[in-house]
């Protein structure tokens, strides 16, 4: 039933589809799942989102199993990583059952879901990227087709695997005004970015991962609220300096990195606040440093979580002198984007059309990617 529905939907291509994209972020705050109608193009209807949180002890084990991925020198069946990715997969199905229930949509009239899985290790310059979650489950318990492993085949043909939710970037800002950047913030943040004939994209650094692991290991929560820990303290200009002292961010795009790529080492013995300040300086600041390699913008629109900082919002609008706002301003949803970006993704590989590009993880050519489950 999976293939012939498949089939039939190459032939439909340009009708509107109803697809579900489901997004476990770097962040390991929980799955975003939302619901659009799509073409596979610029035309997007947005129907439904919801977000369901990962427990603690979910985390717990989450943590352990990233490191142990870290470990080993390719994706390969491991005891222990492998039965979180069986636990996430569920978490994914009820997640998928929630949002039709919220939406009141009947499963029968969903086409496929994009189903990103969770990053344990991204390793590019090894030609490989290690998403956990079990797609063929996913599509038996739903009964609904599935694209999931959307990066692979970029890594394998050389390209950096990520950003990639640049396509939908540029099919959703059709309209806006140029030049112009949207830039995410969850655990690792990225910017793409459009001129009048030209478009990019690329990892930028930490978004919130380092600030959200640095409360975590303090007690203090599980990230920053409203920036409160971060305005209360003061900025280290050296430890700042010697964080920025790294080659990494001189290289030109296309270029990504793993979570597991920054550590906040380099805060400790700092007070809780200071620690978190200087933290939120280094992402705003890493910022700064991606915009040096793309035109001058006009405008920085931002996606993911760390929109909510306002602390953050305002380093980065004051180091990097360009005008910066939440996605909300015109007309997107910040929280569902990425999920979304994931349901466009699949309506496209189950088309055969490209989800990456040179200009976005520096493929050699235009390619597809994404397997069914």
């Amino acid at each position: 039933m999976t293939r012939w529905r498949l089939r039939r939907y190459r032939v439909a291509m340009t009708r509107l589809t109803t697809a579900i994209g489901l997004m476990s972020g770097t962040s390991m705050d929980g799955i975003d799942a939302a619901l659009i109608d799509t073409d596979g193009e610029g035309t997007v209807i947005p129907r439904g989102f919801l977000t369901i949180g990962y427990d603690e002890d979910f985390r717990r084990r989450l943590r352990p199993a990233i490191a142990r991925a870290l470990e080993l020198h390719a994706p390969g069946p491991d005891p222990q990583i492998d039965a979180v990715a069986a636990e996430l997969t569920g978490l994914h199905v009820i997640a998928v059952h929630r949002l039709l229930a919220a939406t009141g949509v009947d499963r029968e009239a969903v086409a496929l879901i994009g189903f990103h899985g969770h990053t344990v290790a991204h390793r590019p310059d090894r030609r490989w990227t290690w998403q956990i979650g079990d797609g063929a489950l996913l599509a038996a318990a739903t009964r609904i087709p599935v694209i999931f492993d959307f990066r692979s085949a970029d890594v394998a043909a050389g390209g950096q695997g990520a950003p990639l939710a640049p396509g939908y970037h540029r099919a959703r800002s059709t309209g806006l005004g140029r030049p112009l950047g949207v830039l995410n913030l969850g655990g690792v943040g990225n910017l793409t970015w459009f001129s009048d004939d030209d478009w990019g994209s690329f990892d930028t650094g930490p978004g919130n991962a380092l600030i959200d692991d640095w409360v975590s290991q303090h007690g203090a929560g599980t990230y920053d609220k409203g920036g409160a820990i971060a305005a209360s303290g003061r900025v280290d200009a050296g430890v700042l300096a010697a964080m920025l002292d790294l080659p990494w961010f001189d290289a030109p795009p296309p270029k990504s990195l793993d979570r597991a790529d920054f550590g906040s080492g380099a805060v400790r013995g700092l007070s809780l606040a200071d620690g978190a300040a200087t933290l939120t300086a280094f992402t705003a600041e890493t910022v700064r440093l991606a915009l040096l390699h793309v035109p001058p913008l006009a405008r920085l629109l931002v996606t993911g979580g760390g929109r909510h900082n306002p602390v953050l919002m305002r380093e980065i609008a004051a180091r990097t002198g360009v005008p910066t706002e939440s996605v909300e301003a015109v007309g997107w949803n910040g929280d569902a984007l990425e999920a979304e970006a994931f349901a466009w993704l699949a309506v496209r590989s189950a088309a055969g059309l490209p989800i990456s590009w040179p200009e976005t993880t520096g493929v050699p050519a235009a390619m597809t990617g994404g397997r069914r489950g």
